[in-house]
């Protein structure tokens, strides 16, 4: 019964995660790094403690917290860091072509 579960859930979060923002927002880091094993350890632990949190907490916040206020707050979240990288982008991009004009 715990096998069945488990392999369920892994099948479930493994398909939900196949171009997911997180999967894409790996390729980025680890295609402008020189370090792909340390940013797909990094990636990795990241997902199990996000999963761990997520199993450990369910639903018992939203308890606490209205359903329209964490989905603003992820929102928010997914913006900032939508901008961010963004941003970051174009300073990556500028400071190539600056190195570029250099040499």
């Amino acid at each position: 019964m715990i096998l069945s579960l488990l392999l369920s859930t892994f099948l479930t979060i493994f398909i939900a995660e196949l171009g997911d923002k997180t999967q894409l927002a790996t390729l980025a880091i680890s295609g402008s790094s020189n370090r792909p094993l340390a940013v797909f350890f990094g990636s990795a632990s990241a997902l199990v403690l996000a999963s761990l949190l997520g199993a450990l907490t369910g639903g018992s916040i939203s308890t606490f917290l209205p359903e329209i206020f964490l989905k603003s707050l992820a929102s928010l979240t997914f913006l900032i860091i939508g901008i961010r990288l963004f941003r970051n982008s174009f300073i990556t991009s500028k400071k190539e072509k600056e190195q570029t004009v250099i040499n």
